[in-house]
């Protein structure tokens, strides 16, 4: 059942969208991802398939506007920070990597911010809903 009764925000459907894509390489494409896991944690190929089927159930939930899809979309963000953090500075103390290749990795960590707060408030509620509070008054 739907959260509310408004729509999605522009920025909560590029975030699902980019889930939907996500997940579905990591379940293809595995060995992709396994570079990006820390040598730390034990199976990596686990770690890869389960992020890539918490992306798809949250970008599920966020299309659906199930109330708990907020939720389980930025818990899913800051667990693969970790891991995008830890291939930036991997990357970095290559010697052969490309510097375009260590620039993005960069550039990827903070773009995480805005997406977590898109996953935050995906629901534009409408006017006419009893729910919505309104702001700046």
């Amino acid at each position: 059942m739907p959260a509310t009764t408004g729509d999605l925000r522009p920025g909560a459907r590029g975030v699902a969208a980019a889930f939907v894509v996500s997940g579905v390489t990591h379940l293809v494409r595995p060995q992709l991802f396994e570079p990006l896991i820390p040598p730390t944690l034990p199976w990596p190929r686990a770690w890869v398939l389960g992020t890539g089927i918490a992306e798809l159930v949250a970008a599920a939930g966020t299309l659906g506007r199930a109330r708990w899809a907020p939720a389980a979309t930025v818990a899913t963000l800051l667990v693969v920070w970790p891991g995008n953090l830890w291939h930036a500075v991997s990357t970095q103390r290559d010697p052969q990597a490309p510097a375009v290749l260590k620039a993005a990795l960069w550039l990827r960590l903070p773009l995480q911010v805005p997406m977590i707060a898109a996953a935050a408030d995906p629901i534009r509620r409408r006017a006419d809903d009893p729910t919505c509070v309104p702001t700046g008054q």
